[in-house]
């Protein structure tokens, strides 16, 4: 496991304006059309403190590098870049940290969108609840019909279960929240992100957070805009990929499997079971139907709001996310952390 660098950051202390110096890391690969926008939801943001952005730059096939050296050009200082060579979101996460800075580090992607209050509210609730990590809500907003669809879907307890970061809910401790902002002290006590993980990593770190006496806090207060993907194909292949890695960290640490992440797998096999089962036992249909109508019903209670493209959406997107988590889960190799780049996209 690589470890962060400990050599630009004491304990977040108050500056004589108040607040701590501020370093955000993003994780960029081809993000040609948000790149911009996002980098400009950062530097907008209103925190009354020092802030700078560091971005780790991947191997991409796009303009991404090209717009990346433009921003960097346009804010000499305040935006600075090093290089990914892997492309791997820990890997990336890991080398922008290590160039950072300052002692509070906020993590963000190359394609999600801060309110302009962010940063000072997310500091100020590190700064009242002691807290190693705090985040919130991964608002997840969809243009088209079927993003909007997946949108609702990934704010619904039947669609991802009852995790607040998606749902919503009180403030308290939490096992993992939306991205994050670190106290740089706790990231170097666990020594960053595991780059083993190219998925789930940043459930995994906050584990090891807690595991070390730290406590993760969830705040409903930071809300940050998540575009869905664009078609049932790439949502399939990312909840397939989300499936078979919880596997993955359900193997390595004990103790952390949930009926949040069993169900879909459970499903599954329930609806194959009934389908292999139905020509020599016709009452076995009784469970692809029961699904298929636990999906309809929980499509018409959650539609309400929806244009009529994406009520029609909504049904075939809860069934692909349940189906590719349970399919990918039950699939997923035991030598999947072992540093391979298979499922890192």
């Amino acid at each position: 496991m690589p470890t962060v660098s400990s050599s630009a950051a004491p304990e977040p202390a108050a500056q004589p304006d108040g607040w701590p110096p501020v370093s955000v890391v993003m994780p960029v690969l081809e993000e040609e059309r948000h790149l911009r926008e996002a980098v400009e939801h950062v530097l907008a943001q209103d925190y009354p403190g020092e802030l700078e952005l560091v971005m780790a730059l991947g191997p991409s096939r796009d303009r991404t590098d090209a717009i990346a050296a433009e921003l960097v050009g346009e804010h000499p200082g305040r935006v600075r870049s090093v290089r990914n060579p892997t492309g791997t979101t820990p890997a990336g996460l890991n080398a922008a940290v290590g160039a950072a800075r300052h002692p509070v580090v906020v993590r963000v992607d190359g394609h999600a969108l801060f309110p302009g209050d962010y940063v000072r509210t997310a500091v100020e609730v590190l700064m009242e609840t002691g807290a190693d990590n705090v985040g919130g809500i991964m608002a997840a907003e969809g243009v088209t019909p079927f993003e909007q669809a997946v949108a609702r879907a990934m704010t619904s307890p039947f669609g991802v279960g009852n995790a607040r970061f998606h749902t919503g809910g009180e403030p308290g401790p939490a096992d993992t929240v939306y991205l994050g902002v670190f106290r740089r002290a706790a990231l170097e006590r666990v020594g960053g992100y595991d780059e083993a993980y190219l998925r789930a990593q940043d459930w995994e770190m906050n584990l090891r957070i807690r595991r070390t006496g730290g406590l993760v806090w969830f705040t409903p207060r930071l809300r940050v805009s998540y575009r869905p993907r664009p078609d049932l194909r790439s949502l399939a292949r990312q909840y397939f990929h989300y499936g078979r890695w919880r596997r993955t960290v359900m193997r390595s640490h004990q103790g952390t499997a949930s009926l949040r992440y069993l169900a879909p797998p459970v499903a599954v096999l329930g609806v194959l079971a009934g389908l292999a089962a139905a020509p020599w036992w016709r009452p076995a249909l009784a469970l692809p139907a029961g699904y298929a109508a636990l999906v309809v019903g929980a499509s018409a209670v959650t539609a309400r709001g929806l244009p009529p493209a994406g009520q029609a959406w909504l049904p075939a997107v809860y069934a692909t996310m349940h189906g590719a988590w349970g399919v990918g889960f039950l699939l997923s190799p035991r030598g999947l952390a072992a540093g391979s780049p298979e499922g890192s996209r």
